[in-house]
């Protein structure tokens, strides 16, 4: 095992190392592994030991080496040199890992759209000569294991294609929890797609895993989270491991030193939010119907403001984003946004919004974001090939041109990228994310609508985007910045709108921006401004209904009867110290 870690200042070299490394080999272990991707080096002499009975975080900054280290454990990647053992033995294929007992839920959420909730569980599941289970089996317990992850009755029956991000990536994390064997349980940013309701539960799943003798891994960038899971943290950086943390010594400081190899201080950012300091309206919602059963939305952005939306999972907000960038359709009212001549315009396309100005990045990069089959290169400047070609009708591209935008935007948000005619997918998730919001700030939009954009990147690019997003909007432009992660808001939006079953539910402003009095909006108390827009009956809150004894528990909103959670906040301490001190849990009646 390894021991205590001690970080140090080495001011000569302005770098921060553990005092040891892993000298220890535990029950699973990789010894002096490299892995190599042409001139790339994923994997550099890593050393890593786990044992069974720990949740294990494997963090570092996008492209350090995490998801190729996590694959290599799995067997899905062979390695150019080294060792890898479990239990003793060496998993050199998936098969393999598999009867081993490793189950992995990879970054990317794999899903069959055009398949079945229950396919898509029992995939790979039957030999090619006899089946696991009968259907009718595989039914039942489909319905068993959604409706225990996802906290509602999901139809097995249903295809894929008309769920939402969250929920299929319930479906690749229930792939996992089926299989009998598992002793090591792999977890590649599985959190990244869900909200916060929905991280509890996985949260609450490992600790039962842990509980039970398995070995749990979670790679993940959320520092807040993994803190508060994980019994031990191993850092990289480089294709290195620069670093093991145990409990302890499990905090922000610390892991930030190791990951960017400098001393961080242990100050809180002050940063305030930017206010917004002009009463020109830019973009509007009148009468936006979100849901057909939901109560009109009527919201008005200004120039040079950035205001937050947010919402626990399945109750709106994502789709009344995709319906404000032109993504999605509405049930009902307009959208508008002003035009170069000062008029408000009417706009229902995703290329009508694009061509009044309007740029939007989403947090599904599979289904929604980056091209496949093109290169990195393409994929950042190819919005770009119209509005640079010259010649008229010829359309020659203006190559120059698109060079200084790609070696701009490359720099800007650090992508780390080999060479640019390389498939973009052979980029880490987090730098592909980081391409898609290069391409949208390379469009220069002048309203930038961003769908969990930080999704699945590091601490310090998140820094960095959030500095670029402030001087975006000094300069006169405007964002809407979608987040599951209610941190994000703190000291960059001056305004956070709070959805509840598909309409706007609360508006917090200022100070109470801030974890705990959003988490209590998202939940159905009312902490905020309130909003004109919201039906009276939906303001009372679940604790009123629940403390009225002459209350039926009938009564309670039926998204809230499966799972209900009050919580208390110590406001000295942040979200992820104790986000939820009390659970109740209710059933259906």
């Amino acid at each position: 095992m390894s021991e205590s870690e001690n970080i140090i200042d080495n001011t000569s070299k302005n770098e921060v190392l553990s005092n040891t490394k892993q000298s220890g080999v535990g029950d699973i272990y990789v010894q002096d592994v490299h892995k190599s991707f042409g001139v790339t080096k994923a994997l550099d002499g890593v050393n890593f030991s786990a044992n069974f009975g720990e949740i294990h975080a494997i963090v570092g900054p996008n492209g350090c080496g995490k998801s190729t280290l996590a694959k290599v454990l799995s067997g899905v990647l062979p390695i150019d040199k080294g060792k890898v053992s479990v239990l003793g033995h060496f998993p050199t294929s998936p098969v393999m890992a598999r009867d081993l007992g490793i189950a992995t839920v990879f970054q990317e959420v794999m899903i069959a759209d055009e398949a079945s909730v229950v396919d898509n569980l029992f995939i790979g599941s039957d030999d090619f000569w006899y089946k696991s289970l009968t259907h009718r089996e595989k039914i039942k317990k489909a319905e068993e294991l959604m409706e225990d992850l996802v906290g509602e009755y999901i139809d097995p029956n249903t295809l894929a294609i008309n769920l939402s991000l969250p929920i299929k990536a319930w479906i690749t994390i229930g792939r996992a929890f089926l299989r009998d064997n598992t002793k090591v349980l792999i977890l590649d940013e599985s959190s990244a797609a869900l909200d916060f309701d929905s991280t509890e539960r996985l949260f609450k799943k490992m600790r039962e895993f842990r509980d039970s003798g398995m070995a749990v891994f979670i790679v993940t960038h959320r520092i807040a989270e993994l803190i508060r899971i994980s019994d031990k943290a191993t850092v990289m950086r480089d294709g290195v491991d620069v670093g093991v943390l145990d409990k302890n010594d499990l905090n922000e400081k610390n892991l930030l030193s190791l990951m960017t190899g400098k001393v961080v201080s242990g100050e809180k950012s002050k940063d305030v939010a930017l206010q917004t300091k002009s009463d020109k309206v830019v973009i509007r919602a009148k009468d936006l119907v979100v849901w057909p059963e939901s109560v009109p939305v009527n919201l008005e952005i200004h120039r040079g403001e950035i205001i937050g939306v947010t919402g626990l999972d399945g109750n709106g907000h994502d789709d009344f984003v995709k319906i404000l960038a032109g993504v999605q359709e509405s049930h009902g009212g307009t959208t508008e946004v002003l035009n170069i001549n000062d008029k408000f315009v009417k706009y229902n396309t995703l290329m009508e919004a694009k061509e009044l100005g309007i740029s939007f990045v989403s947090g599904d990069r599979k289904k929604e974001g980056i091209l496949p089959n093109l290169s990195i290169y393409e994929n950042m400047v190819i919005p770009l090939y119209r509005t640079t070609s010259r010649a008229g009708f010829l359309g020659f591209i203006n190559w120059l041109e698109l060079n200084g935008v790609y070696e701009w935007e490359l720099d800007r948000l650090n992508i780390k990228t080999g060479f640019k005619s390389d498939l973009v997918t052979s980029l880490s998730g987090g730098n592909q994310q980081k391409v898609m919001i290069a391409r949208s700030f390379g469009q220069h939009p002048k309203i930038l609508i961003l769908n969990d954009p930080a999704r699945g990147i590091d601490v310090n690019t998140k820094t960095d985007l959030y500095l670029h997003l402030r001087k975006y909007v000094e300069e006169g432009n405007s964002v809407v910045f979608l987040s599951s992660e209610l941190e994000e808001f703190i000291g960059l939006c001056p305004k956070v709108i709070v959805f509840r079953h598909g309409s706007v539910f609360d508006i917090f402003e200022n100070e109470k921006v801030n974890a705990d009095t959003l988490l209590q909006g998202m939940f159905g108390q009312t902490q905020g401004l309130g909003s004109t827009s919201v039906s009276k009956s939906n303001n009372t809150s679940i604790s009123e209904k629940l403390n009225d004894t002459n209350t039926n528990l009938r009564n309670v909103d039926a998204s809230d009867k499966k799972i209900i959670k009050i919580v208390d906040f110590d406001k000295e301490k942040k979200l992820r110290e104790e986000n939820i001190l009390k659970k109740i849990k209710v059933k259906s009646f």
